[in-house]
C-alpha cells in the first residue's frame, strides 16, 4: 500500500515523512499534474490525496489525476488549512470506508452465491423426486434418480451448516 501526495506547498515532502512512520507505508509526492500521472504510471497507489487548490485551479488537471488513479481511494484536502494530524485521520478514514465497503461486497456476493446454488440444489431434489413418483420408470433409472436425490440433499445439509462453522451468520 502506498500513498500519492499531490500539492505544489511547501513542507508536502515533510508531512510525507510523517506519514509514512504514522501509517508505515511509502508515501510519494508530485507537485502537480505531469508529476502525478508519471508517478501514478509507474505505480499503483492506495491512496491519491490531490490538494484543493489544485483542484479549484486547474479542475482539467484534477479530473485527469482522479481518471488515472483507478481503484485509488481519493481524498481532497486543503493542506493550506490541515495539517499531517487531519491528513492521516483522512487517510484512515478513507481505508476504513474502502475495506467496509469491500466486506459487505464480499459478503453480498457470498450470500448471491449461496442462494443461487441453494436454489439450483432445491430444482435438483424437486425434480428427482418428481421423476421418482412417476408410475412406470425403470428400476436402473430410479436408482439413479434416488442417488441424485441423495446427494442433493447431502449437498444442501452440508452448504446450511457449512456457516455455523465459519463462524457467519447464514442467509
Amino acid at each position: 500500500m502506498s500513498i500519492l501526495i499531490v500539492t505544489g506547498i511547501e513542507g508536502a515532502r515533510n508531512c510525507a515523512g510523517v506519514i509514512e512512520k504514522q501509517l508505515h507505508c511509502p508515501v510519494e509526492v508530485a507537485e502537480g499534474r505531469k508529476g502525478a500521472l508519471s508517478a501514478m504510471r509507474h505505480r499503483d497507489f492506495a491512496v491519491v490525496v490531490v490538494d484543493e487548490s489544485l483542484v479549484e485551479c486547474d479542475p482539467a488537471a484534477a479530473d485527469a489525476i482522479w481518471e488515472r488513479a483507478g481503484l485509488a481511494i481519493p481524498v481532497q484536502i486543503n493542506f493550506a488549512l490541515s495539517g499531517a494530524a487531519r491528513l492521516i485521520r483522512e487517510i484512515r478514514a478513507a481505508l476504513q470506508r474502502r475495506e467496509r465497503e469491500r466486506s459487505l461486497a464480499h459478503r453480498a456476493a457470498a450470500e448471491a452465491l449461496e442462494s443461487e446454488v441453494n436454489s439450483t440444489l432445491a430444482g435438483l431434489l424437486l425434480q428427482s423426486q418428481l421423476a421418482l413418483s412417476e408410475d412406470k420408470i425403470p428400476n436402473q433409472v430410479a436408482d439413479k434418480l434416488r442417488v441424485v436425490a441423495d446427494l442433493a440433499s447431502s449437498l444442501r445439509k452440508q452448504l446450511s451448516e457449512a456457516p455455523k462453522a465459519s463462524g457467519l451468520p447464514t442467509a
